[in-house]
C-alpha cells in the first residue's frame, strides 16, 4: 500500500470538471474504493490501498456525474506481491516469544544500518504489519501466556526500540502484550524504555512513557485512519485522497 498509481485517460474520457472519478479494487475478501486527484485533463492520481494478501485483484475505473448512474470506464487486472518488507513482518509477527529467533536478530543492531535505511525500514515494515492477517489470540509477547514478567526474554518491544523504529514500537503499543512488554528485563537487565534511553532516541522514549503519547508526527502527517467495525477509511494528506476499505 501508499504506492502513487496515475491512471492516463483515452480522449474521449477527458470530460468536464464536474465528473468524478474514483477506483475500486474487489479483491477475494476486501474491497477498496479510492478516490482520485486530477493531475491535467488527461491525467488522475490516487494512492494504492494496503491489501490482506497476496492475489491479483479486479479494478475499475469509476466515472461519476450528479444526477446521472455511475459509470464504470475501464476494468484492468492488479496485482498485490509479496515483497522483503512483507517477509520481514511475517517473520517478526511468527517469532514472537521465540528467544532464538529474537535473538538471532540482534545482528542487525551490530551492522548498524545508515539513518535512511532504518526510516524506510520502519515505514515499510510497520506498514506491512498493518496489513498482516494477525490470529485473533496473537500476543506481542507470544504464545507462551505462562511466563511473568520476572523472567528476563527478549521481546519484539526490545527489537523495535534497539533499532530506533519509532512507527513498529507504535504499532505494537496497540497490540495485546505491547504495555506489558515495557516493563520486561532481557539477559542484560534492560528494558525496551531504558534502551530508548540508553540510546539517545528520545522521541521513542516520549512514545514509551507518556500515558498520552500521541501517533508518531512522521506518519500521521501523512495520512489518518478511522476504523469502524469492518470498515475504515484513510485520509493520504499528501495527495489529499480518501481510501474506503470493506471487507466482502
Amino acid at each position: 500500500g501508499d504506492s502513487v498509481i496515475t491512471v492516463q485517460l483515452t480522449e474521449e474520457d477527458k470530460v468536464e470538471d464536474d465528473v468524478v472519478f474514483y477506483l475500486v479494487f474487489t479483491g477475494s475478501t476486501v474491497q477498496h474504493c479510492t478516490s482520485t486527484r486530477k493531475i491535467n485533463p488527461g491525467s488522475l492520481e490516487t494512492i494504492s490501498p494496503g491489501h490482506d494478501c497476496c492475489e491479483t485483484v479486479k479494478v475499475a475505473l469509476c466515472a461519476s456525474r450528479e444526477g446521472h448512474p455511475v459509470l464504470v470506464v475501464a476494468e484492468e487486472s492488479f496485482q498485490f506481491i509479496q515483497d522483503e518488507a512483507y517477509d520481514a513482518a511475517q517473520f517478526l509477527a511468527t517469532c514472537a516469544g521465540n528467544q532464538q529467533a529474537l535473538n538471532f536478530t540482534r545482528f542487525l543492531d551490530r551492522s548498524r544500518p545508515p539513518a535512511a535505511d532504518v526510516d524506510f525500514l520502519d515505514e515499510k515494515v510497520a506498514l506491512a504489519f498493518r496489513h498482516l492477517k494477525l490470529p485473533a489470540e496473537w500476543n506481542v509477547l507470544g504464545a507462551d501466556q505462562s511466563l511473568t514478567e520476572n523472567i528476563p526474554r527478549e521481546t519484539l518491544m526490545h527489537f523495535a526500540v534497539r533499532l530506533g523504529l519509532l512507527r513498529l514500537t507504535w504499532f505494537l503499543l496497540q497490540q495485546p502484550g505491547g504495555r506489558g512488554a515495557l516493563s520486561i528485563h532481557n539477559n542484560e537487565g534492560a528494558t525496551p524504555v531504558s534502551l530508548a534511553l540508553e540510546r539517545g532516541y528520545q522521541k521513542l522514549h516520549q512514545l514509551l512513557t507518556e500515558e498520552e503519547a500521541r501517533e508518531p508526527d512522521s506518519w500521521s502527517t501523512l495520512s489518518h485512519t478511522v476504523h469502524s467495525g469492518d470498515y475504515s477509511v484513510k485520509h493520504h494528506r499528501g495527495l489529499d485522497v480518501y481510501l474506503l476499505t470493506a471487507e466482502a
